[in-house]
């Protein structure tokens, strides 16, 4: 059988630009074999021992930030102006879990009795399979790999095919700051059964996966044969965004702007539906087109440039699709005149940002993740009705409430369906705070103390003193 070749195509040009091997079939059962035996000495290192070397990878990556900046433009097509900031946040993230580990990993004390000692001890799992994502490959690997590796357990990388020197440059940094051989392996795959049949290898103890919900269940599946492997899955969203009648409105449009067209609006916990009270609707229109007109699609090489294509071609005729159904279902192209939407570069997969008016939940684009950088806007009479229009999705990631009355705010999210609610802020992930998605939008949860809990199992040890 001869060996897949992949090949990553650049978003901006639509031309070759890396070409990885995926796996022989020999792969299929000796990847697995070396993360195992990698495990049994690894999980017996100190948690001081794994901590010096992740807080060395961490500042690796830290000196290593432009190079690693240039190939997520190269090979995504994010902005150069914005793509360090993934790696500088994605080492803030590990940082903060590097500092609570000792706390999130320590041993729970049972009731103290004379003679007797009892305990429960977090224990590593084994060899974990973490399948990532292209759009933030070092923020979204950072959620597992340091905890993971804290933890005890050994680690195999499988990056997208678009982004694939993400994973090397993670093993580089890890190799680098002493982590021994075999305990992060990386393999490269365009192949779904490949992939497949990693997860179901018996040594495989937990699939991570990040991604769409057809491929996340598709995981799922595929780990379902063996009791004792755990399946994690962040999925999609449809985020929504509620702004009240009392909000300062162009305060509030640059910030939602920012929170759909960032990343070309290729995030999980971009907003991607907007509720406007209909006091305030015609003024955030027009503060919204404001803003938009001060936004340059363009070359992401380019300092200048705030949105640069989106991944593939595929991607951009779904986007297009969507806004397409909003507009024969009645929606309004409401973006505004500004020259670079109207001309960007002409080989790359180019999508202009899309301000679209009187949408509603028939339109594919209120209920389906688009995406990409469209901002959909619907009025709404009051607060009930933005709520239960928020709840109306498969999806429950995150959600955000824009208000003067903080207060108010805080009560209105506690009635959204959602892992994450905002009140005037959105798309942050806080290290501090539990990264989880309701509904299909996933199972099982990253960072915070919690982060950890999915890549230990519990043993509790119940020790008697001899009878003398």
């Amino acid at each position: 059988m001869s060996v897949e070749a992949i090949t990553t195509v650049s978003p901006s040009t639509n031309k070759p630009i890396l070409t990885r091997n995926g796996l022989a079939d020999a792969d299929l059962q000796s990847i697995p074999e070396a993360a195992a035996r990698a495990f049994d000495s690894y999980r017996r290192t100190s948690l001081s021992d794994r901590q010096a070397i992740v807080k060395k990878a961490l500042k690796l990556l830290t000196e290593r930030a432009d190079e690693l900046a240039k190939e997520i433009t190269e090979q995504m097509g994010r902005p150069i102006a914005y793509s360090a900031k993934e790696i500088t946040t994605a080492v803030a993230r590990g940082d903060y879990l590097l500092k609570i580990s000792d706390e999130a990993l320590s041993d729970t004390e049972g009731e103290p009795e004379r003679g007797f000692k009892r305990y429960i001890k977090k224990v590593p799992l084994g060899p974990v399979l973490i399948l990532f994502p292209w759009n933030y490959p070092y923020l979204t690997l950072v959620n597992s790999i340091v905890p993971a590796l804290l933890a005890g357990n050994s680690v195999i990388l499988k990056p997208s095919p678009q982004t694939p020197t993400s994973a090397e440059q993670i093993q580089k940094a890890f190799a680098d700051a002493g982590l021994p051989d075999g305990v992060v392996q990386v393999f490269h795959s365009g192949s779904l059964a490949n992939i497949e049949a990693i997860a179901r290898s018996p040594q495989i103890q937990l699939v991570c996966f990040t991604g769409s919900v057809a491929n996340g269940l598709t995981v799922q599946h595929a780990a379902s044969d063996r009791i004792g492997v755990r399946v994690g899955l962040e999925l999609g969203g449809k985020d929504p965004a509620y702004v009240r009648s009392d909000v300062d409105i162009k305060w509030a449009a640059e910030e939602i702007v920012d929170g759909a067209v960032f990343n070309s609006g290729q995030s999980c916990c971009s907003i991607e539906r907007v509720y406007v009270d209909e006091k305030i609707y015609d003024d955030f229109v027009s503060a919204v087109q404001g803003v938009l007109k001060g936004y340059r699609l363009g070359d992401p090489l380019d300092p200048n440039t705030h949105v640069g294509p989106v991944v593939s071609k595929r991607s951009a005729e779904i986007i297009q699709a969507h806004i397409k159904d909003a507009l024969a279902k009645g929606a309004n192209n409401a973006t505004p005149e500004n020259e670079s939407f109207k001309s960007p570069p002409s080989d790359g997969n180019y999508v202009a940002p899309t301000l679209l008016t009187d949408v509603n939940h028939d339109m594919t684009v209120m209920m389906e993740e688009t995406f990409g950088p469209v901002i959909p806007l619907m009025k709404v009479k009051d607060d009930a009705e933005a709520i239960k229009l928020m709840n109306d999705s498969q999806f429950g990631l995150t959600a955000s409430v824009w208000t003067k009355d903080v207060d108010k705010g805080h009560e209105l999210i506690n009635d959204i369906e959602a892992g994450t609610v905002f009140v005037n802020r959105c798309d942050y992930p806080s290290p501090d705070l539990a990264w989880v998605g309701w509904k299909d939008s996933g199972k099982g949860q990253t960072l915070s103390k919690f982060g950890f809990d999915q890549f230990v199992k519990l043993k509790s040890y119940h020790i008697k003193d001899y009878p003398k």
